[in-house]
């Protein structure tokens, strides 16, 4: 999963923006030439520490936003939290100064530095969050961006192995071979090849699918593939109906299914199983591991993009374990949501 980079602003920021606050308030009483210097200096001093605990604070107790939680805006809890939280931070300092400052009439000194903090905290934690705000609906929009890129990737991946020669040559020399022995199938592969084109046109350009609507897609693929491989290959798919009413990016099944063929031998002596079942909130694809004696070339786009295409939707991560009997995906249920 990629890192992401913390929401920071600039110590700079910070401390020169308290220090010129805690100037400003000392500005009136230093224009009216009418001042007690200890009590400028303390008001200026309350005035620039109580900002930058403010400025950290706030910093400090930021939420902590997924792409999914962005567009819930505004919240209330946290501001009347901060707010109570600054005005005992503010009677505290004012508090220390009545101790340093006994001539100080305390109760309209603290009103007033009471409100004043009010308004310093008001103003800090709005522009913090909005800031922040922004921040974040720019990140999710990096995001989308990144997502559209890989799921561009993993089209092209997908087309490039449907359309590559060897499955073009493997498919229509199966359908050549069942036509001239007057296979009573013929037919069906084709209506089969002719469902599964269209099942890629129609699907190819969306983000997200039912599982239910993956699996057409899949049969279609698999009926292909036992006509040119019979009983050498074997896919079993046992897919809850739950699970099967949630969504997945188009053409995972299929992907997995045409990884494990790509790197295993599949023939009549060695036959290749693959099942596909429900287990939790997973949907898991496995096969047995009987590598080809010479590997095909890989690029590794196949599990990268769907990994990356998990990763955008929900913050997960698929599942990868290999070992030396079997190889196995485990991919995370998504379960639609209206509002995302």
């Amino acid at each position: 999963m990629n890192k992401r980079k913390p929401f920071k602003i600039s110590g700079r920021i910070i401390w020169l923006s308290s220090l010129f606050l805690g100037v400003i308030v000392s500005l009136p009483s230093l224009i009216q030439h009418q001042y007690n210097i200890y009590e400028v200096i303390a008001n200026s001093a309350i005035t620039f520490l109580f900002s930058l605990f403010v400025w950290y604070y706030n910093m400090l107790t930021l939420p902590v936003y997924n792409s999914r939680q962005v567009a819930k805006g505004f919240s209330l809890a946290p501001l009347l939290k901060n707010l109570v939280v600054g005005i005992v931070v503010m009677f505290l300092l004012s508090y220390i100064q009545q101790q340093i400052l006994t001539h100080i009439n305390f109760g309209p000194t603290m009103l007033m530095f009471e409100v004043r903090g009010v308004l310093i905290n008001l103003t800090f934690y709005m522009f913090i969050h909005l800031i922040y705000q922004t921040y974040q609906n720019q990140r999710v929009s990096i995001e989308l961006e990144r997502s559209k890129m890989d799921n561009l990737a993993a089209q092209f991946e997908l087309l490039r192995q449907q359309v590559n020669p060897h499955f073009l040559f493997n498919t229509l020399n199966t359908l050549k071979y069942m036509v001239e022995s007057g296979d009573e199938h013929s037919v069906d592969f084709i209506l089969k090849l002719s469902d599964f084109y269209r099942f890629t046109l129609e699907n190819r350009k969306l983000d997200l699918i039912k599982v239910s609507e993956e699996l057409k897609i899949l049969q279609a693929y698999v009926y292909l593939l036992n006509a040119r491989f019979e009983e050498g290959l074997d896919v079993s798919i046992d897919v809850s109906k739950g699970h099967q009413a949630s969504v997945v990016p188009p053409f995972t099944l299929q992907l997995l299914v045409e990884n494990a063929i790509k790197h295993n031998v599949v023939s009549l002596d060695k036959p290749l199983h693959v099942r596909i079942f429900s287990e939790g909130d997973e949907i898991v694809v496995t096969n047995n591991l009987q590598p080809k004696i010479t590997p095909e070339v890989s690029t590794g786009l196949g599990l990268e993009n769907i990994n990356e295409r998990y990763d955008h939707l929900i913050s997960k991560n698929i599942e990868i374990i290999p070992d030396t009997l079997s190889f196995t995906v485990k991919l995370p249920v998504i379960h639609e949501d209206r509002n995302n």
